[in-house]
């Protein structure tokens, strides 16, 4: 059974070019978290700890039993890994899609604390300012009717901005996790020539260099880490290059798969 975590703010519907593909060859589900595309919001905490206990309880109470090959992109590679922390036993593997490192706050280049700002101030704006639908009328929402049925409310711009809020907590929280031990582990990276798009020129060369190393240092969680670099990908591996996730997950799906006969 392989399970799709988001990034932070994302519905599932950043899954949507990838999932199919997966359901070819194994079970595979997507999920909103709490407040997100149309999950109910939740009064608790929304640091990666409280999520991975949160989806622990969906998974059990939907009757989709483990093992898992367990996938998170950007924030949620905190998710999984906290998850797995938790739940070592139901797991099965691990795909880390441009994950987030636990020390990048540390190692990104100081300047990118100035553009945090801005964004977790754009972030606010856009939760405050929701209920009044301004976003939608700044054209700050996807044109996809479906994209803003389910990203475009009040609730999942609050937890965005949650998330935003608990962001160093859950990256203490992921510190904490240590080894994977010979976990099969697929770490994918974006193209270092497709910096964001966020990021003026003379920052995205520092960050750039700083995330590629993170990238390698998460390869070396597991003895049995791999890392793919994502040719013409940004940030968004599963949007920009399908084909590399999905490659991915059936090789840690095989891996599992032969480790438990």
């Amino acid at each position: 059974m392989v399970v799709l975590d988001s990034g932070l703010g994302d519905s599932y519907l950043s899954w949507r070019k990838v999932e199919p593909e997966i359901a070819k060859f194994t079970r595979v589900c997507s999920y909103d978290r709490s407040g997100l595309g149309y999950s109910d919001s939740s009064s608790r905490a929304r640091t990666s700890q409280v999520i991975s206990e949160e989806l622990h309880s969906l998974l059990q109470a939907a009757s989709i039993p483990p093992p898992y090959v367990i996938v998170g992109h950007s924030m949620g590679g905190y998710d999984v890994r906290v998850y797995t922390s938790l739940y070592r036993s139901e797991i099965a593997g691990m795909v880390l899609v441009d994950a987030s490192h636990p020390d990048q706050e540390n190692r990104f280049p100081p300047e990118l604390k100035n553009l945090e700002g801005s964004w977790r101030r754009e972030a606010e704006f856009v939760a405050y300012s929701m209920p009044l639908g301004i976003p939608r009328l700044l054209g700050l929402c996807e044109e996809s009717a479906v994209a803003r049925a389910a990203d475009c409310n009040w609730h999942a711009a609050e937890e965005q901005l949650s998330e935003i809020r608990s962001f160093s907590e859950s990256a203490a929280e992921t510190a904490q996790t240590g080894s994977l031990s010979d976990l099969p582990l697929a770490v994918l990276s974006h193209d270092p020539d497709k910096p964001s798009n966020d990021l003026p020129a003379d920052l995205a060369k520092s960050t750039n260099e700083a995330w590629e190393k993170m990238q390698e240092d998460l390869t070396h969680l597991s003895t049995r880490g791999t890392q793919t670099i994502a040719k013409n990908s940004s940030h968004y591996i599963q949007v920009d290059r399908p084909d590399v996730v999905v490659d991915a997950i059936r090789k840690i799906v095989g891996q599992a798969r032969e480790k438990t006969q």
